[in-house]
């Protein structure tokens, strides 16, 4: 289904971390976590040892109010991400190590948009 942003989410959904764990699954490069409530919990060890970082930001389905309320918290929450992703994908790969790209994936989890 092709939304306000014209994105496709057909046969997308939410995964837990242990699909990844399972012999067969993907390799993961880079693992973000964006729910504020996974802040406080111990992340898994990822198989292959990616970068992670946590991108935290309030979940827009918890939000309360009317109609336009909700719009708002998930067009902010998408615009958010989008800034992160495209930071992310701008970065010089080739010429970061390994602890220099986990400084800049963390710096980009701090960045937020003005309200």
């Amino acid at each position: 289904m092709i939304r306000t942003n014209k994105l496709s989410t057909e046969g997308l959904r939410s995964k837990t971390w242990d699909e990844f764990a399972q012999p067969g699954a993907p390799v993961m490069d880079f693992v973000f976590t964006v729910c504020d409530d996974a802040a406080g919990e111990v992340c898994p060890l990822w198989p292959g040892q990616p970068v992670t970082a946590h991108w935290g930001m309030p979940d827009p389905a918890a939000v309360e109010g009317d109609d336009e309320t909700r719009r708002r918290a998930f067009l902010r929450a998408f615009s958010e991400l989008r800034t992160r992703i495209m930071l992310f994908a701008n970065l010089p790969m080739e010429k970061l190590n390994q602890v220099t790209l986990q400084e800049h994936v963390d710096d980009i989890g701090k960045h937020e948009q003005p309200a």
